[in-house]
């Protein structure tokens, strides 16, 4: 009995000397000051106990000060105070003039699903997001508000979205966009059929492009369709290369007149005739692909119509031909016969000028080009029969060169442009962004970096060129034209290729006044890693940052200016 009463004691003791040691290995200390004795003195306390068998009870002291007594609750470790910041509410709906971090991520969903123009997206709810959501909401079922409720929200996220796509029995500007451009290509017979309604002739001359084009034909406006509307591989359905007919002679003889044609008019629709159109398109505003669709027509029998003008920093197969005629009368040797509108070539212009009585200026124009292919020219003095290239440019500069297109721009000479004097991306108007590093730059640089600051804040409008309005590609397009570089109007998708320029192929090596093509967007390098450009989702054109969103989708950039 004695030792079992001793056993028992003996338990309880261990029990409560392992709990005070586990407590001061992960307590804190406590403050309250008690006495114990070490653990050998019980020990052998315990052993003279059990070797005089007395039954007196073992006291056990306290923990030693370092081991915290329990709290009443029985906890261990003092409470720790955890703060979790408030995240931003979202609104019940989102509508134009909001913005949420979730907005960003609904702007990169509407892109993806081809709603929106492919642009670095942000926080802001503007006009253009609303009108993708309304075509998302149109091609969806649901009530088209433009507003992002629960139901539309859901819809856009969800894995079953639809990509967009244009069908019979919508409505939109997105479908007057739609046949404006069958139109210029000959499937749509008339201009009063441009009603922004998809109707049966819509849909007739859908399946027409599709059938010329060998797309499966279901009469809709899908992916596949939308691209190849806007790429220079689309084949027209009206007068092309081969054809001969009255219409082609009387577009020949307007061509001739404007400057654009040099041979006599045939009214066959040979490959200098595609030549004349497409150098006609390109300084009109139409889409470059050398057809003679109902558009171009319309364009090429208009008192507005741009002649030609051949200049400095020019490059194509009409240079050649003036270059040929300019030898044929002595003013040029033929060896300069090279396709690009160089110095030598400037100056054999000038000289044909001030010889057959027309203002010297250097350009070739509709009157110059007129007295170019007359039968009453004045040959060269023969003085300057036979002009060589010594000292002069007469090919196309290497990159870095100073004789390249950029001496068509205004002049301004070297210019420092500080990457802080241009509004921030959410300014509409030069009210200062910091962080920019001054930038030296070319007169041409300066100049297109000027024009592109003065239209900071203009509104973002799909297919607009200016001069008050733009998308991306229409941009860029009025930039360099406001500066001399006549450059067609181009896709961000035809910007990938233009091969007129130098190509930039690394991100890094960009500079200011290069064109910056990225997956679906096009815009205007500032300097100090800053961009301009006209950007669906902040509905304006604004001065950002060329950062992240850039580099991960970048294809190239191309240098205007040496």
């Amino acid at each position: 009995m004695k030792w079992n009463k001793l056993y028992r004691r003996l338990s309880t003791y261990s029990a409560l000397t392992l709990t005070a040691v586990f407590c001061g290995l992960f307590a804190t200390g406590c403050q309250k000051k008690t006495t114990s004795a070490p653990i050998t003195d019980t020990l052998t306390e315990t052993q003279t106990l059990a070797t005089q068998e007395t039954t007196a009870e073992i006291i056990v002291t306290t923990a030693p000060e370092t081991i915290p007594a329990l709290a009443p609750r029985g906890q261990l470790l003092p409470e720790l105070q955890i703060t979790v910041p408030e995240a931003v509410p979202m609104p019940e709906n989102l509508r134009v003039g909001e913005e949420h971090p979730v907005v960003t991520q609904l702007q990169q969903r509407l892109m993806d699903l081809g709603f929106m123009d492919h642009d670095e997206p942000t926080p802001y709810f503007g006009t253009q997001t609303e009108r993708a959501v309304k075509m998302f909401q149109r091609q969806h079922s649901l009530t088209q508000d433009g507003v992002v409720g629960s139901s539309t929200y859901d819809a856009i996220m969800s894995p079953d979205a639809k990509y967009y796509t244009a069908q019979k029995g919508d409505e939109g500007d997105d479908i007057i966009q739609i046949q404006t451009r069958l139109y210029d290509l000959g499937y749509l017979a008339s201009s009063d059929q441009l009603t922004g309604s998809f109707g049966d002739a819509t849909e007739s001359a859908v399946l027409k492009l599709q059938e010329v084009n060998n797309l499966s034909q279901d009469g809709k406006v899908g992916q596949q369709t939308f691209n190849l509307l806007y790429s220079d591989e689309i084949k027209a359905n009206f007068i092309a290369l081969g054809e001969k007919s009255d219409v082609v002679l009387a577009a020949q003889e307007k061509l001739k007149t404007l400057g654009y044609l040099l041979s006599d008019p045939d009214g066959a629709y040979g490959q200098e005739t595609v030549d004349a159109i497409k150098q006609f398109q390109a300084r009109n505003d139409q889409v470059v692909d050398g057809y003679l669709g109902p558009g171009t027509r319309l364009a090429l029998n208009s008192p507005d119509a741009k002649p030609m003008g051949l200049r400095l920093g020019d490059e194509n197969n009409n240079v050649s031909k003036v270059q040929e005629l300019l030898s044929k009368y002595g003013y040029l040797h033929s060896a300069n016969i090279t396709g690009y509108y160089g110095e030598v070539t400037e100056k054999a212009v000038k000289t044909f000028q001030t010889q057959n009585g027309l203002a010297s200026d250097g350009t070739v124009g509709a009157m110059t080009m007129a007295k170019l292919t007359s039968d009453n020219v004045k040959k060269a003095p023969k003085q300057n029969s036979g002009t060589t290239t010594s000292g002069n440019k007469t090919s196309r500069p290497a990159a870095g060169s100073n004789n390249s297109g950029a001496s068509s721009a205004p002049a301004g000479g070297n210019t420092s442009v500080a990457g802080n004097t241009a509004p921030a991306a959410n300014s509409g108007g030069p009210s200062g962004a910091s962080g920019g590093a001054a930038v030296s730059t070319s007169g041409g640089v300066s100049s297109l970096l000027a024009v592109a600051q003065s239209k900071l804040g203009c509104p973002y409008v799909w297919g607009a060129k200016g001069p008050n309005s733009f998308d991306c590609s229409g941009f860029v397009y009025w930039c360099l034209n406001q500066v001399g570089v006549n450059q067609s109007y181009i896709t961000s998708a035809g910007w990938r290729n233009v091969g007129r320029y130098t190509r930039i192929s690394n991100f890094s090596d960009i500079r200011a006044g290069d064109i910056v093509v990225v997956s679906g967007h096009v815009g205007i390098a500032a300097g100090g890693g800053m961009v301009i450009d006209a950007s669906s989702s902040n509905g304006r054109v604004v001065y950002h940052e060329l950062g992240g969103w850039w580099a991960s989708r970048f294809i190239c950039a191309w240098r205007i200016f040496g």
